[in-house]
């Protein structure tokens, strides 16, 4: 007789654990926005001025999928693009780069930043704990710089990608790995490769007691207390708790700011984020530490809400927001 599985736990909907150590995240939430969480082929013809592809990066021996975002030439392009790494979020746990809430954002990132997309697919809690994920954006950063150096073929990098302005941005836990991930790069030779700017967008920074935005702010379908809570136990190491560096980069727990060498840093916001309290302490810890930081609050917003393609196509002021948004990382990659 076969015996039957047993739900040990499970998480707003993203995410069901058994007793045998399998994990389910079969969406069972709202079937309205199902379509979110389901993967986009990728395309090598330009569709709405982008192309995308899925690639393998080898680098010392392992190799990881990474999904390639490329904008379509315009007669303005009459040089090479940044490179922009983006890291997805999903609380270390959920969501993958091809799903469509990113296909249908990180589009527009290329198109309108005029800029080449590396979305690498990284490995997930709880299977895989912290610091996995880390390690596969560090890991893509030493591909890039393979592809760079001409010891991996990737031609649509090799052809239009400027490896001189590479920036790494990522969105709620990715916004961490941004951090993570710029801080092991400033401490290697990368050439030619340059970090050129970090962009965490509503980083997962918390505390393990919990911020007045917490108790105060509306949770979202996007971050809820019961994912924030859940999705850290089981990403961050065994017994850890959210004081980790990993979580709370400007706590006593971590390597002290002061001591990183770390590009220029753009902070995005949510003013109605759960953690954005946190983000801001964040945000004060590094301008303490002079660091080269800048501040982008959207107001009136919650967290990743320009993932939400339903509220970006039915509320202007989503939909404008998120335009200020791009616009805003657009201004910054200019700039550097």
């Amino acid at each position: 007789m076969v015996q039957e599985k047993k739900l040990v736990d499970e998480v707003s909907g993203w995410l069901k654990i058994y007793d045998d150590g399998s994990v389910d995240r079969t969406w069972t939430g709202p079937a309205q926005i199902k379509f979110m969480a389901e993967p986009v082929p990728p395309h090598e013809q330009f569709i709405d001025g982008v192309a995308t592809r899925d690639v393998v990066a080898t680098h010392g021996g392992s190799g990881h999928r990474i999904r390639l975002y490329m904008p379509e030439k315009t007669p303005e392009d009459n040089h090479k693009l940044p490179i922009l790494i983006h890291f997805h979020g999903g609380g270390f746990c959920i969501s993958e780069p091809d799903w469509f809430m990113y296909y249908q954002v990180y589009t527009r990132f290329a198109r309108s930043t005029r800029s080449i997309v590396v979305s690498p697919f990284l490995r997930r809690a709880p299977e895989h704990r912290l610091p996995a994920a880390i390690d596969d954006g560090f890991d893509t950063l030493l591909w890039l710089q393979s592809v760079a150096r001409s010891g991996s073929r990737e031609p649509w990098l090799e052809q239009h990608g400027d490896f001189d302005r590479v920036f790494l941005i990522g969105d709620s836990s990715g916004g961490n790995l941004v951090h993570e991930v710029a801080a092991r790069a400033g401490s290697v030779n990368l050439e030619p490769v340059r970090v050129a700017g970090a962009i965490p967008v509503h980083p997962g920074f918390v505390r393990s007691d919990r911020s007045r935005s917490e108790r105060d702010m509306p949770q979202s379908p996007f971050l809820t207390l019961d994912m924030l809570d859940k999705f850290l136990g089981l990403a961050l190491p065994v017994g850890a708790t959210k004081d980790h560096p990993i979580t709370c980069p400007m706590g006593a727990a971590a390597p002290p700011l002061d001591g990183l060498k770390l590009p220029p840093v753009l902070l995005c916001v949510a003013e109605m984020d759960l953690i954005r309290d946190t983000e801001m302490e964040y945000y004060e810890a590094m301008k303490k530490a002079n660091k080269d930081v800048e501040l982008f609050v959207s107001k009136g917003m919650t967290h990743s809400f320009y993932l939400n393609k339903i509220a970006v196509d039915m509320d202007s002021n989503v939909s404008d927001q998120t335009d200020a948004l791009i616009c805003r990382v657009k201004e910054f990659i200019e700039k550097h």
